[in-house]
């Protein structure tokens, strides 16, 4: 119990730490992805995608497939641990497009309750510190490319 609440880094806590948050913000985002997956045609033709959402002058299906790529795809990758850096990058810029040019720089809004977080904003902050961190030892990265197991 002392080693819990102990204040030095844990090897064994910090990558207990990793695991559960690429577990948790994984599974999240990656049912956000499949529901668009499961949507797709729909979507596609949606206002929404065609008029509101352009990447690189495409509008519609393709930056709906590269949004679901990187929601649904990459975060399957990243619950289980493989090419965790590659996709925490992936999902960093699919996140940060959303908040600075769908939603320009609102970090805060005005909600029905109350200050509402940018959600995009979150999510762009947890794989910026995935990103630096890495996916720890309880991962097939781990497995995989380290040298010394």
């Amino acid at each position: 119990m002392k080693k819990i609440f102990t204040i030095s880094a844990n090897p064994l806590s910090m990558n207990l730490g990793l695991l559960l948050i690429r577990l948790i913000i994984g599974f999240l985002m990656a049912f956000i992805g499949y529901e668009k997956l499961i949507h797709f045609n729909e979507l596609a033709v949606d206002d929404f995608w065609v008029k509101n959402v352009s990447f690189l002058g495409m509008t519609g299906k393709l930056p709906l497939a590269l949004t679901i790529f990187a929601e649904f795809f990459c975060s399957l990758f990243l619950i289980i641990g493989f090419l965790t850096r590659f996709s925490s990058f992936v999902l960093l810029f699919c996140m940060s497009y959303i908040f600075l040019v769908i939603f320009p720089g609102s970090i805060l809004s005005k909600g029905e309750h109350g200050y509402e977080f940018n959600t995009a904003f979150t999510y762009a902050m947890i794989y910026l510190g995935l990103f630096f961190t890495g996916p720890g030892k309880y991962s097939l990265d781990h497995k995989l490319f380290n040298k010394t197991h």
